[in-house]
């Protein structure tokens, strides 16, 4: 004897073996054994055996037309047995119950299962609506899988091209779109965003990359509103000073500037002058929630996102010429043994001489003019005496870090000739060494500036937003702690007020401080324990660390196109570890299959092979060791 059953939302036969009142055991047409209760018995047959049966009657149930066996069905619930009696016309065979079953609970748009064996038609103007669904449904099907073809052949369907970049940032997984991109690239066997720049959802890889950070970090766009900014409701007093800046040719935003003042004693007074936006954008002010938003200047080969409006940054940037608001700190000191006599925080108006550009002045100035008081040196009066002192310093924190600060690795900075939106545009990489005096000169003052002005929001117990280094671990806290990469007891970015919000922030803080002394704890925007320094930092962390990488991408890309443009087959790189090298003549790090193993720093020649702009790597071939020059 036989058995038809249900099991696990299916129908299945096979052999009894036993029973008892509750349950039977079981044997399918492959021998495996199971319990099944006898509730979920439907009928008992003879023959023909449970194979057949169940073949058979998957071919008859295919062939029952579902709305004449809806017509047919009683209105009410109704038991399949009798149905199949009347449907049949005589009294059904197991094959003709089987196959009736089955047809009736492979349809639940017309028939809404009850129980064991039971079921009832649904209601005629709720199958309309199921079957209006069920045809939808197959249409958008239909539709989808022409755009799994399509794409599969080459060709990018319009209703896909209108929403790529949400497919890329913020997908819908349960869009026909997406479904269709999904079937596409397991077919294809390439991701998304491969897929569908091949497909011309954008012109290019540099296209692809920017759209895809805009849509993520400034869906609205790039652009501010217009918020108005409020006049300065103080009159400073004019600095008497022979201020400079020194910048790179592109840098707009001018945010610091250096001036220097000879005494009698031999000592001089160093002025290291910062722009004051803090004086108008003021804390939870409109122009506040727009730095906030960003957090930080976005910077990329050929073009930057601000973090503040242009009218802002026009009114703040120490441009040369003009009268600017500055928060200035004077530092009297001995330049040849860097001890500190004095220093004084001030809010004032300063006129800067020129602002000085690395490109002009790199070539011309060297470590050795510097210390060669003859040597004609462009600025020397103003350059001599800052970079004595500036030396000075850095043996001070040498001596306090254990060992001389490594900045002999070369640097590039890149010049985009024409659009930065356009591959093609002509790029440039102008290899800077780290040490070159100037930039020691200015890191070495913006170093004295972070640190001493740290040290005055600490001893008035006004708090801000400090970076440490400790047992190798950098983070930003509210707490004064050394930093000792650097070498400083404590390092509180401050001289970018422009360019990122944390230095806003201080600079708040430092303006109460230098206007209300011991009181501005009391007074400052934000007082000990402000919860909301701590939310900056989280915030800024992760923000800045976005904005890095994207940079980084950008450049990795420029460096691509670079190669392409010089034309360079072959390269000179140095292994950093296992199979990871830098290139010798562009910033760029990357990995070479095959690569032997050697120590880190040999010299290797490489064989370019191609170039995946849109994955940013290189793809490379390890020649041999590199010929020494």
């Amino acid at each position: 004897m036989y058995v038809f059953y249900e099991e696990d939302g299916g129908f299945k036969a096979g052999n009894i073996m036993s029973e008892t009142d509750a349950s039977l055991q079981v044997e399918s047409e492959s021998g495996k054994r199971s319990k099944i209760k006898r509730a979920n018995v439907l009928f008992t047959f003879a023959e023909p055996a449970p194979g057949a049966l169940m073949a058979q009657a998957a071919q008859d149930a295919e062939a029952l037309d579902l709305q004449f066996l809806w017509e047919c069905a009683p209105q009410e619930e109704f038991d399949s047995s009798a149905l199949a009696a009347d449907y049949f016309g005589h009294t059904p065979t197991a094959v003709e119950r089987a196959a009736l079953l089955m047809r009736l609970h492979s349809a639940p748009a017309y028939f809404h299962r009850r129980g064991k064996g039971t079921y009832r038609p649904a209601p005629p103007d709720i199958l309309a609506a199921a079957l209006a669904a069920l045809e939808k449904k197959q249409k958008q099907a239909e539709q989808q899988q022409q755009w799994v073809d399509d794409m599969a052949a080459g060709r990018l369907p319009s209703e896909i091209a209108q929403v790529a970049e949400t497919l890329l940032i913020r997908p819908d997984k349960n869009s026909m779109q997406w479904k269709a991109l999904d079937a596409a690239c397991a077919r294809l066997q390439k991701s998304p965003d491969r897929l569908l720049l091949e497909l011309g959802a954008w012109p290019h890889a540099l296209a692809l990359h920017k759209r895809r950070f805009l849509a993520t970090h400034f869906p609205r766009g790039t652009g501010f509103p217009d918020t108005p900014l409020p006049p300065l409701a103080r009159d400073l007093p004019l600095a008497d000073a022979e201020i400079y800046s020194v910048d790179d040719i592109t840098t707009t935003e001018i945010d610091d500037a250096l001036s220097v003042t000879s005494l009698p004693d031999g000592k001089i007074r160093v002025g290291i002058h910062v722009a004051a936006p803090g004086l108008s954008v003021t804390r939870d002010s409109d122009l506040d929630k727009l730095a906030r938003a960003r957090l930080s200047t976005v910077y990329m080969p050929g073009e930057k996102i601000p973090m503040q409006p242009d009218h802002v940054i026009q009114a703040f940037s120490l441009d040369a010429g003009r009268e600017v608001p500055a928060l200035s700190l004077y530092v009297t000191a001995d330049p040849a043994t860097g001890e500190i006599a004095e220093s004084e925080t001030r809010i004032e108006r300063v006129v800067l001489r020129a602002n000085l550009r690395h490109n002009e002045l790199d070539g011309q100035i060297t470590e050795a003019m510097l210390n060669d008081p003859d040597a004609p040196l462009p600025y020397g009066h103003w350059m001599r005496p800052l970079w004595q002192l500036a030396m000075a310093l850095s043996a001070q924190r040498d001596t306090v870090r254990g060992k001389p600060e490594n900045n002999s690795r070369v640097e590039y900075s890149f010049y985009l000739d024409g659009d930065p939106d356009d591959p093609d545009t002509p790029v440039r990489l102008v290899p800077r060494q780290r040490n070159a005096p100037l930039d020691r000169l200015v890191a070495e003052y913006m170093i004295l500036a972070n640190n001493l002005w740290g040290g005055m929001l600490n001893q008035h117990g006004v708090p801000g937003i400090y970076r440490s280094q400790q047992a190798g671990r950098v983070r930003m806290s509210t707490q004064a702690l050394p930093h000792e990469a650097i070498g400083v007891p404590q390092y509180a970015w401050s001289t970018s007020p422009l360019r990122r919000y944390v230095d806003l922030v201080n600079q708040w803080q430092l303006i109460a401080a230098v206007e209300h002394g011991v009181s501005a704890r009391l007074v400052a925007p934000f007082k000990p324990r402000d919860a909301d320094l701590f939310a900056i930092i989280g915030a800024f962390d992760a923000q800045y660390a976005a904005w890095n990488d994207f940079q980084n991408s950008m450049e990795r890309y420029w460096c691509l196109r670079w190669l392409q443009q010089q034309g360079i087959t072959r390269v000179v790189a140095n292994v950093l570890r296992d199979d990871l090298v830098r290139l010798s003549n562009a910033p760029l790090v990357t990995r070479v299959g095959g690569l032997p193993e050697l120590e880190r720093g040999a010299a290797v020649e490489l064989e370019i092979l191609g170039f995946d702009e849109l994955g940013l790597e290189l793809d490379c071939r390890y020649v041999g060791p590199a010929n020494p020059a």
